[in-house]
This record gives C-alpha cells, sequence and structure tokens, in this order.
C-alpha cells in the first residue's frame, strides 16, 4: 500500500508473515448433526504425523490445520479490479494447513481468497491463530509460481476526495437515503444544491481521512474548504455536524482540539467492553453523555483476544482485517498504530498422500463447486425453490440435492451409452447376417456361372435360338454376381464404420459416477473450507440469505495485527467508566429510565444496581438466545430482561443462527464460554437478512402511555448490522450507529440544523440505522460495476414498534 493512501499516511505495512490455524467442528458443546461432507477415518488424516486427532464430535480444539480464511469457497461472481499490479512483491510466504477433506492448503487465507476469484470478506477475522515471533514475517518462496496477487503491493487505487468517500463506504456523487433524510431542504433544491452538499461533504471526509489523528472541528473545516463553499457556514455547520453524529468522522482515538462537554446531557449503560460496547461508548461520551461500561469479564474486547507470552503473540479470537478499502480499520490502524501484515496469496492443495493436487484437476473441481453453488442460487433465486412442504430449505440441502441429481444425470448418461452400445452392436450383428447371406449367394451365382461357362456350347446350325437363350443366361448370371458383390462391398464398409463407432463407445464411456472418490475429497476441500467461513454446517444455512451481505464485502489487503488485535479495545478505553468483571443479571427499562443489576465477580458475588436514562446491550446473540430461551437456568451468564422483549425482538432472535469456530495451540472453546456462547452470526434456515434490522431495533418500554415515547432499550453488536455481520468492522460500525441513534433521541437535532426543516430526528435515526445497499458504481463516477446485480434485498419489517417524538 502506497503511503499517499486517501491522501494521508497509510497505517504500518510490513513484510508478511506466517500463521497456522486449527478449525475444529461445531462441537464445542453441540451434537454433531448430519453435515454434507462425509468422509472415511484415513482422508480425516492430517499430513503432520505428530498432530493429535480426536473424533469431531469430541470438546476439542485438536482440529486438522488450516489457513485463517482459507480459499474463498463462495460462488465465484465477477468483482470490479480496481487495483494496479505494477507494484507486487516477488515472494509469497507458504503455511500448511490442513481440513477435513484431507486436503491440506498451503499459504493463508487472502492466497486462497485470491484463487477463488474474489476476496472472502465475510466471517473470517474469527477464524484463525496468528503466532508472530522472532522469525514471524520471513516469507518463503511461492510454491506454484503462481503471481496473480491482486492486492500486494497495491497503489493508491481513489486519492483524494474520491479515496477519502470510498473510505467512508458512501457514494462520491449522490446524497443517501439516509442524508436526504436528515437534509430535505437540499434534497428538494435541485442539483445545483446537491452538488454544494456533495462538494462540502466530501471535502470534510477528506480533510478527516488524511489526518484522522486530530480532530476535525467546525472552525478547521470552514478554514480549509476551498470557495466558493466556504461562503456557506451554516450549511457547513449542518454537514460538519451530520457526519460527526452518524461517525463518518471525529470516530476513534484522535487528539481533541475542543473539550469534551463538561456538563452531562444524559446518563446511558453500555452492557459489554466488546468492540461495539466500546465503540457507542466512545462516541457518546464525546457527545456529552456521562457514560459507564459493564463488562462480565476481566479484560475487554470481547471476542477480540491476544495471547502474548514472551515474543509470541496469538490472536485468539478476530484476527483478520478484511480488506482495507472502507473499512474503519483502516482509520483506527492509523490512529493506534496497528502493525498490519498483508496476508499472501498463493494457495496450492495437497492431497492425504502429501503430494500437491495437479493444477488441472484443482481447476477442474473448482470450477464445478462455483456451478454448484450457482445450480443453488438458480434454485433460489430463480425457481424460487426455498420451501420443502411447510420447511425452508437450506444450502446443504439444495447441494446435497444438486449433487443426487448430477448422479443421477451421470446414471442416465450410462444408460443412454449402453442403450447406443446394444444398438450399434445389434446393428452389426445384422449387418453380417445381411453379408453371409450375399457371401453365399455370390458363392452361388459365381458357381453357377462357372457351370455356365464350363457347359457353353458353340453356335449351333439348327438356329440361333438355344444360343441366345445361353449367352442370356451366363451375362444375366454375371450382371446379379456383379450386383450382389458390390452391395456386399457396401454393407462391408458399413460393417466397418460400426466397429469403429463400437470402438469409440467403448473407449469414451461414461465416468461410472458423478465424481471419482478423489474428486469427491477436493470438493468436500470446499464444502468443508465453505463450513469454516460461516461457522456451521451447510445444513444450518439459509439457501436464500446464505451470502445476502457479499455485495458488501470491502476490498483490498487482507491484513493481520502483527501487534495483536487486542491494541484496538485496548485503545479504545481511554478515559471510560469500565467496570470490568460486573455481570449483569437483570435490565429493567421503564419510561422514566433503566436500572441494571449486576453481579461483582471479584468480591464474593456482591449485587450492584446502576440507573441511568438508557441502556445500551451489546450482549452477543449466543448470550441473548440464552436470555430468550424461557427456561430456568443456572448459568451465569443468563440475563433477564424486565419487561421481556417484545416478541418480534425475541424471534428474530432465535431465527438467527451463532456459530462455533475454535483454534491446537491456545485452545479456545467459544460455544462454552459464558460470555460469548458461540464465535459469530450466520443466516440460518428461516431467518433472513432482515433479522438483523429487527435485533438492532431499539425497544420502547410498553407501558408508554404514548406509542411515541423514547426508546430506553437499544442494541449493537455484529448480529445487528445487516451489512457487515460476524465481522469486527461490522461491530465497530454498529457501535457508531447505535451512538448516533442515541444522540438523535436524546440530544435533539444535530448542530445548525434549522429547526423549522421538518424531519423528524426518530426518523431519520432509524434510516441512518439500517443499512441501504450501495453499489460499487455508486463510489466514484470513474468506477465500473461489472458484478451482476444484486438480489433483491428482504422488505425491512417491524425494525421499530413506534415512531418517536424529539426532546424538547
Amino acid at each position: 500500500m502506497k503511503p499517499t493512501q486517501f491522501g494521508g499516511s497509510s497505517s504500518k505495512m510490513t513484510e508478511p508473515i506466517e500463521y497456522v490455524t486449527l478449525i475444529s467442528d461445531d462441537s464445542d458443546g453441540e451434537p454433531t448433526p448430519k453435515r454434507i461432507v462425509n468422509h472415511p477415518p484415513s482422508a480425516l488424516s492430517a499430513p503432520n504425523p505428530g498432530q493429535k486427532q480426536k473424533h469431531p464430535d469430541e470438546d476439542s480444539n485438536d482440529a486438522p490445520a488450516t489457513s485463517d480464511e482459507r480459499r474463498t469457497s463462495r460462488r465465484n461472481r465477477p468483482k470490479v479490479d480496481y487495483m494496479d499490479y505494477s507494484n507486487r512483491p516477488s515472494g509469497s510466504g507458504d503455511t500448511a494447513s490442513n481440513d477435513k477433506s484431507g486436503f491440506a492448503s498451503m499459504g493463508n487465507s487472502n492466497q486462497q481468497a485470491e484463487r477463488r476469484g474474489q476476496s472472502q470478506t465475510r466471517k473470517s477475522e474469527a477464524n484463525a491463530t496468528s503466532v508472530s515471533g522472532p522469525s514471524a514475517g520471513n516469507s518463503r518462496p511461492s510454491q506454484n509460481g503462481d503471481s496473480k496477487d491482486r492486492d500486494a503491493g497495491t497503489p493508491t487505487v481513489l486519492s483524494g476526495q474520491e479515496g477519502a468517500v470510498f473510505q467512508s463506504r458512501l457514494p462520491f456523487n449522490k446524497m443517501t437515503p439516509n442524508e436526504e433524510a436528515c437534509f430535505p431542504d437540499i434534497s428538494r433544491s435541485g442539483i445545483l444544491g446537491h452538488r454544494v452538499f456533495l462538494n462540502i461533504r466530501n471535502s470534510l471526509l477528506h480533510m478527516w481521512v488524511d489526518n484522522p489523528k486530530v480532530q476535525l472541528s467546525f472552525e478547521i473545516a470552514l478554514k480549509n474548504l476551498p470557495p466558493p463553499f466556504d461562503s456557506e457556514p451554516s450549511l457547513v455547520r449542518r454537514v460538519h455536524s451530520f457526519l460527526e453524529r452518524h461517525g463518518f468522522i471525529n470516530f476513534g482515538i484522535f487528539k481533541r482540539l475542543k473539550p469534551i462537554p463538561a456538563k452531562k446531557l444524559g446518563k446511558v449503560i453500555v452492557i459489554g467492553a466488546g468492540i461495539s460496547g466500546l465503540a457507542v461508548a466512545h462516541q457518546l461520551q464525546q457527545f456529552g453523555m456521562d457514560v459507564i461500561v459493564l463488562e462480565a469479564r476481566d479484560r475487554v474486547g470481547g471476542r477480540i483476544s491476544t495471547f502474548r507470552k514472551n515474543s509470541y503473540i496469538a490472536d485468539v479470537g478476530a484476527m483478520v482485517v478484511t480488506g482495507v478499502y472502507g473499512n474503519p480499520m483502516t482509520i483506527l490502524s492509523k490512529q493506534i498504530g496497528m502493525d498490519l501484515v498483508p496476508i499472501q496469496q498463493t494457495c496450492p492443495l495437497y492431497g492425504p498422500d502429501g503430494k500437491p493436487v495437479p493444477k488441472e484437476k484443482d481447476d477442474v473441481i473448482e470450477r464445478e463447486f462455483n456451478r454448484l453453488l450457482e445450480s443453488a442460487s438458480y434454485l433460489s433465486h430463480r425457481l424460487d425453490f426455498n420451501y420443502a412442504g411447510d420447511c425452508p430449505v437450506s444450502l446443504g440441502d439444495a447441494l446435497e440435492w444438486i449433487i443426487s441429481m448430477q448422479e443421477m444425470q451421470v446414471m442416465h448418461k450410462r444408460g443412454q451409452h449402453m442403450q447406443e452400445i446394444i444398438a450399434t452392436q445389434t446393428k452389426i450383428i445384422e449387418q453380417r447376417r445381411r453379408l453371409k447371406t450375399l457371401r453365399d449367394t455370390i458363392a452361388t451365382l459365381k458357381n453357377e456361372h462357372l457351370a455356365m461357362i464350363n457347359q457353353r456350347k458353340p453356335k449351333g446350325t439348327d438356329g440361333d435360338l438355344k444360343y441366345c437363350y445361353q449367352e442370356f443366361s451366363i451375362r444375366n448370371t454375371q450382371i446379379k454376381m456383379e450386383e450382389t458383390i458390390s452391395t456386399f462391398n457396401d454393407l462391408h464398409a458399413e460393417e466397418k464404420q460400426m466397429l469403429a463407432k463400437l470402438h469409440e463407445l467403448e473407449q469414451n464411456r461414461p465416468s461410472d459416477v458423478y465424481l471419482s472418490s478423489r474428486d469427491r475429497l477436493i470438493l468436500d476441500w470446499h464444502f468443508a473450507n465453505l463450513e469454516f467461513a460461516n461457522a456451521t454446517r451447510l445444513n444450518n444455512l439459509s439457501l436464500k440469505h446464505w451470502d445476502q451481505d457479499d455485495d458488501f464485502e470491502f476490498i483490498g489487503h487482507h491484513t493481520t495485527v502483527r501487534n495483536g488485535y487486542s491494541c484496538v479495545p485496548v485503545a479504545l478505553t481511554e478515559n471510560l467508566d469500565i467496570r470490568v468483571n460486573s455481570a449483569v443479571k437483570e435490565i429493567k427499562y421503564g419510561t422514566k429510565g433503566v436500572e441494571v443489576v449486576a453481579e461483582n465477580l471479584k468480591t464474593s458475588n456482591s449485587q450492584m444496581t446502576y440507573k441511568a436514562d438508557l441502556v445500551v446491550c451489546t450482549l452477543t446473540l449466543g448470550v441473548l438466545k440464552v436470555a430468550v430461551a424461557h427456561k430456568e437456568s443456572q448459568q451465569s451468564n443468563t440475563v433477564k430482561f424486565d419487561p421481556p422483549l417484545p416478541d418480534w425482538k425475541q424471534q428474530a432472535i432465535k431465527r438467527l443462527g451463532v456459530g462455533n469456530l475454535n483454534k491446537e495451540t491456545v485452545v479456545t472453546r467459544w460455544r462454552s464460554d459464558p460470555w460469548a456462547r458461540g464465535s459469530y452470526s450466520y443466516v440460518s434456515v428461516g431467518s433472513s437478512g432482515s433479522d438483523y434490522d429487527l435485533l438492532a431495533a431499539p425497544v420502547i418500554p410498553p407501558s408508554s402511555k404514548d406509542a411515541e415515547g423514547l426508546p430506553r432499550l437499544f442494541f449493537a453488536g455484529e448480529h445487528t448490522i445487516r451489512n457487515y455481520p460476524a465481522t469486527v468492522h461490522g461491530a465497530y460500525l454498529s457501535g457508531l450507529r447505535e451512538a448516533g441513534r442515541i444522540a438523535d433521541y436524546y440530544l435533539g437535532y444535530p448542530e445548525g440544523t434549522p429547526p423549522d426543516i421538518g424531519y423528524s430526528v426518530a426518523e431519520a435515526a432509524n434510516l441512518v440505522s439500517v443499512g441501504n445497499v450501495v453499489k460499487l458504481r455508486d463510489f466514484s463516477p470513474n468506477l465500473s460495476d461489472s458484478s451482476p446485480s444484486s438480489k433483491k434485498s428482504e422488505e425491512n419489517s417491524n425494525s421499530n414498534t413506534a415512531d418517536s417524538t424529539e426532546l424538547q
């Protein structure tokens, strides 16, 4: 990455590092259901003879090694390629890894993603264990000489304002629906007003991305705006306030030029000191609210956890920054010194025998894997085959059916082939019968002709009639014999053609099976890799919605954090009031405020009650599932909501899935971790992307007499953001989203907003909270979107129970 990326200094990018990931089945506390990938015991053996192996059902992390994100194992869809390849490094690292199909993949996550034609960015940050130490950073030569490194050495793709806007995940040349809701006067003002707004907004984003270490104040922004846009200070203030309110500028850790307001404008309790909780707490504190964070663990970070021993560092939770362009972690890396290391690209596969899989064979099976996923997509989106009876269809079910149909098709082709052979053989037999008859006829005619020649009498004196009859018979027999010989020769030539056809049919028999056992092993590797990426089995994934967030993947380098990902949450604790070892037991919310009861796990389980105006719940989806299970539980992480969460919220919690992905040197067991209960979310069978919106929606106390009462219970976390679920950046963005929403509800209009423009704070807050589809071509007029049309998104249902009025 060039130092001039987006007009500013980039994060520290050093040489690639090597790491090994160990994954386990979804067996950490759960029984093993039927899965599509079934392997014989020999195929499960890892090439490393010294590695201890256990049955997949055991609560263990002694699973075959693999690299972090491995290869994409996704539908191989075309992507817009913005990259310049002129500065690629010549070397690439390789790290051995195994999976349950018996195949080892040499390389690491981004290497494997490149093999799939697109970077797989979702659900991959918690997938690997990185160990860096005295030898870390040494790269090895590429195993196969493959130099198709799309991201390595990538220069600035978009610079200046375009790069800054791209990094901010906004379209360069038009207003978003959220902006139109918050600037209705501008939205109605025509193209000139739009251009003025966009120039001011884009300029402010450029200033921030160029130097995110220092607060971008309104005064500095106005001073640095080029004319004539600096002549509209009121509009500049409104745009600045909007961008700051909703986390596009002045987020993360930076030097403040203006002090935080001394007078607190409201009290907030944030439950959970993971990345989303820290993000919302940090933002609300800057907005002038009194914030307290309750964390059950004795550390911050949640599922971001780094093991450190001497000079060795291992991220046992989230690990990979998946794509740098548009990722808010890129801004944070500049602020707090994240040592980002790009992941290499090459990834050859190795079989159970330790020998590399031939590239031709690997390519064929890869194409077949992508064709199977495309077929599953066709079943879902073109044929609308998403239900079998009353039951929704899973991705695993669809793939099993397609494979079964392929096997039936193979059997059908074999039957057709055998019928063709039999038909050809029957024709040959009949042809030989005719040839035998003709051969006998020719012999008979030949004998008759010869006998007539031998018995031929000269022309007599008693008349020419007998002589003429004799000569006629000789000549007639000769003609018949010649015609029969000609027919015989023609039939003999046809027989040769039939024999050649029969030989060709016998030499080109169709496969007895759809895939050979070795081919199926390679295909199973792809299935296992896809399960790895989603942290669950394919039979648990919704056929229609499992990849609903694909259109929002970030591009650019996938990187690891050499100094450990935990540097991010640790930095975000700056000046925050965080109470660790405080396990929340009960959340009470009403029209007048909230009360949170928590146990101090270090002082004989003594309880404390905290009161505030509102509460932000960043409990994981796994913990929320326990909370809404409606059964008695003695688990230490059981949380009670009083009153209970509304039914639409509970049903969304139950529908969404939470996956499990574990790692052998520093063993993790996220499923049995009482404060996690799993790794990250996925769209399960019967669920959809709309359930992320429902989980994000705030809750208004049901006892409110006014249907437009203020919400008191807000939610953040990777399971609440539809466009970026199961990622660190998604969790962080959800925290920024909730901070902006809470400020809109409780602090009123952003600074500089005219009171008579007539837009509802609640309406704007709700719009900002729900992601809108932004295609790649929207980011810049100079970029084209060559990817297929994104699937029609589900309508947002029940995103909130009621609108809310603005605070007076």
